[in-house]
């Protein structure tokens, strides 16, 4: 069998009986599909990612077929990519190098559900795992918008936040990862567990540093969560509220969206169901707490549209209300405009509605804000994840600039190199621990603009360096 990534040497004929009994796919298409992302939300990526590919999936269904997989791609070199439901943004599972791409989704087991945690196999889709620890009155402390493809091994690998983190902190945050158990790329593939804060070590690493095969979280008590969506006559208004919902006592929340009214233009399904040409707030509340929250909206100078209970929205046949939130809101744009992208900005602490107002004017007609709330280390922050029409890179770098200049972060969405988007620097940490589960630096290293020039270090020395 020839190399499709036509960058590979090996016989992947052989290379493939040699992984049996693991399953694996080898037609072509279905490869180059699996090489996929969700990279194409950027123009500069998709120019720079489309024509990678790999070689040959291998699909294991267990542990031990995981560590059978990755003693034979030892044996013959081969660069390897771990992938779940290719959720990412940034090509985190596109194989660069192209070689053996291992696909997740066949270990899919929630493991144990207990007071306040849940075991499950790394493939494990998320919808799947609240739906099972719903039953036994526990939900996720947080999840993804795109739950029902995401993996949990996946989520914690290339993840930080999602729904749920306004009320229980990023994913990176103590006591949101309790274990994870990771497997080498060695002779004889080890399996080392990661505990407490030591799961920092490969959390957010792009599946550089080792296979992540078992994953405990966190759970909350669940709770009767009703979708609000609220319209406001002006952005920061929308915002202001959006910063009183986050920091009262007496109103839960597990989602906070706040999206300019031109975004919600590319809403079609709810039309009808909110105001035209308004501004918008997007929360998950307690049914119990609704009339507080109906108050706070009024106070605010907003008008609440809708209120549904899961089974109110199912008998309307309307989508979450977290469809309308995170990256599923460029998903949205993006449905009907390819010419859209995005952007990743964080907001001065704590958050300022003026100071969101006087930024709105600066950007530009072609920047459409949409904030996220989340907690990080116990402070309420927001993050913009605004629609960008893309015209050149030029202009995305004024953009940039002027994000910057007024005091706002930019995590950048457009680089494939893990040092470049939401860590902003090398994490030497991870770096280390790649050297020592992944000493042939097999592992998906063409995404990290540092590790050539430290893998012939020793680990101790290259964590040192970050200290």
């Amino acid at each position: 069998m020839t190399s499709i990534s036509g960058k590979s040497t090996i016989d992947w004929a052989a290379f493939a009986a040699a992984l049996s009994p693991v399953a694996v796919i080898d037609e072509p298409v279905l490869v180059k599909k699996r090489s996929r992302d969700f990279f194409w939300y950027s123009p500069i990526l998709n120019n720079v990612l489309k024509k990678c590919f790999g070689d040959l999936v291998a699909c294991p269904k267990s542990p031990e077929e995981v560590r059978h997989v990755l003693a034979v791609a030892y044996a013959n070199d081969a660069p390897v990519v771990l992938r779940g439901g290719g959720t990412g943004n940034y090509g985190q599972s596109v194989p660069m190098d192209g070689g053996l791409i291992i696909e997740t989704t066949g270990m899919n087991r929630v493991l144990e559900i207990g007071d306040g945690y849940v075991r499950a196999q790394a493939g494990a889709l998320m919808a799947d795992i609240n739906a099972a620890l719903l039953a036994e009155g526990w939900e996720m402390a947080m999840f993804p918008s795109t739950q029902d493809i995401a993996t949990i091994g996946g989520f914690v690998a290339g993840g930080s936040a999602g729904i749920g983190s306004i009320a229980n902190g990023a994913l990176r945050d103590p006591g949101n990862m309790i274990a994870l158990k990771v497997q080498s790329v060695e002779a004889t593939p080890q399996e080392h567990v990661f505990e407490g804060e030591d799961v920092l070590q490969i959390h957010h690493a792009w599946g550089l540093n080792g296979v992540i095969t078992e994953v405990t979280l966190r759970t909350v008590p669940t709770r009767d969560w009703v979708g609000c969506l609220a319209t406001f006559d002006t952005y920061p208004d929308a915002y202001a509220a959006g910063v009183t919902l986050a920091n009262v006592s007496d109103v839960g929340r597990k989602l906070l969206t706040t999206v300019d009214a031109r975004i919600c233009a590319y809403f079609p399904r709810l039309e009808g169901h909110i105001r035209p040409d308004k501004h918008l707030l997007v929360s998950l509340v307690p049914q119990e707490e609704i009339p507080r929250f109906r108050e706070l909206i009024a106070q605010a100078g907003g008008h609440v549209d809708v209120t549904l209970t899961e089974a109110e929205r199912i008998a309307a046949k309307l989508p979450h209300v977290f469809d309308f939130s995170y990256n599923h809101t460029t998903l949205q744009v993006l449905k009907a405009d390819r010419s859209a992208t995005y952007q990743q900005v964080g907001c001065p602490t704590p958050p300022d509605p003026a100071a969101i107002a006087a930024l709105r004017p600066r950007l530009g007609d072609d920047v459409w804000m949409h904030h996220e709330f989340a907690r990080v280390g116990g402070e309420v922050v927001t993050f913009d994840l605004p629609i960008i029409w893309f015209s050149t890179p030029e202009r995305l770098a004024e953009i940039n600039a002027t994000y910057e200049a007024n005091g706002f972060p930019v995590y950048d969405a457009h680089t494939w190199r893990v040092e470049g988007g939401g860590l902003k620097n090398a994490d030497y940490r991870h770096l280390a621990w790649k050297k020592r589960m992944d000493p042939k630096g097999l592992m998906n290293a063409a995404k990290s603009a540092v590790w050539d020039s430290v893998k012939d270090l020793p680990p101790d020395e290259i964590e040192a360096m970050g200290k």
